[in-house]
């Protein structure tokens, strides 16, 4: 097996110290147990963050992502702990992470979560004609 599931998150020197730019991912596998039931939920996971002084690097994020495949854990709760984690690990610029739940009992939820550093401010959108 190429690799195991773990929660040790690796990290890469940021290529661009200097300029502000954003870095977007979709994680559509993520599973874990709903700690009622003990039945799978499934989500997509759109994770986007403007890096600072390092980068999450791909193949760890993957297999820490993994890691909650066996583990009860309500929508709100998992994200913030994968929230708290990413921005623990990195300390980016800003972070977003949108967990999208797929149907349960006729409900889809989402879980938004955002983490910012308290000097960061983003760049004026602009707008083309």
């Amino acid at each position: 097996m190429a690799g195991t599931p773990t929660k040790q998150l690796e990290t890469f020197a940021n290529p661009q110290l200097a300029r502000d730019y954003t870095i977007r991912m979709q994680i559509p596998e993520f599973t874990c147990l709903c700690p009622r039931t003990g039945q799978p939920d499934f989500a997509t996971l759109d994770l986007e963050y403007v890096p600072d002084r390092l980068c999450v690097e791909l193949k760890s994020l993957k297999l820490y992502i993994w890691s909650f495949r066996d583990r009860g854990a309500f929508h709100e709760a998992v994200t913030n702990e994968i929230a708290d984690h990413l921005d623990a690990t990195l300390r980016p610029r800003f972070l977003r992470i949108s967990a999208r739940f797929n149907v349960r009992g006729g409900i889809y939820t989402t879980v938004v979560v955002e983490r910012r550093q308290e000097s960061w401010q983003p760049p004026l959108p602009v707008s083309l004609p």
